[in-house]
């Protein structure tokens, strides 16, 4: 069974910064772009943030440029999302996907093949 498993959503100030991890059960990560979306309430799910099967092309939301990063470590087989300078408005369910696709189209939610279950990251004072 193909299974995303994500850690690490929580509390958080505005300002403040947290770190999200998510790791593959029963397929090999090799294969696939790997990236980060997110649904606040209300709201469409969005691209966060992606990164490309070899892990040497990279795409982000303007809205999070310069403030979350995304990496992965395919030895280890787990992804992150380190997520600094923390605003009220990112405050959503985030989720991790994985997708068989460049890493042209890998912020759209159409090409996202597997997701995680979702992990909740609250920004307030």
């Amino acid at each position: 069974q193909l299974r995303l498993v994500e850690s690490g959503g929580g509390l958080v100030r505005p300002g403040g910064s947290l770190r999200l991890s998510c790791a593959p059960s029963g397929f090999n990560l090799g294969y696939y772009a790997i990236g980060w979306f997110r649904q606040a309430p209300g709201k469409e799910r969005e691209g966060v943030a992606c990164i490309s099967i070899s892990g040497g092309s990279t795409r982000s939301a303007d809205s999070v440029k310069g403030r979350f990063t995304l990496s992965r470590d395919n030895a280890k087989s787990t992804w992150y999302l380190q997520m600094n300078s923390l605003k009220p408005e990112d405050a959503a369910i985030y989720y991790c996907a994985a997708m068989r696709t460049g890493v042209a189209t890998c912020l759209d939610v159409e090409a996202v093949g597997y997701w995680g279950q979702g992990t909740q990251v609250t920004v307030s004072s």
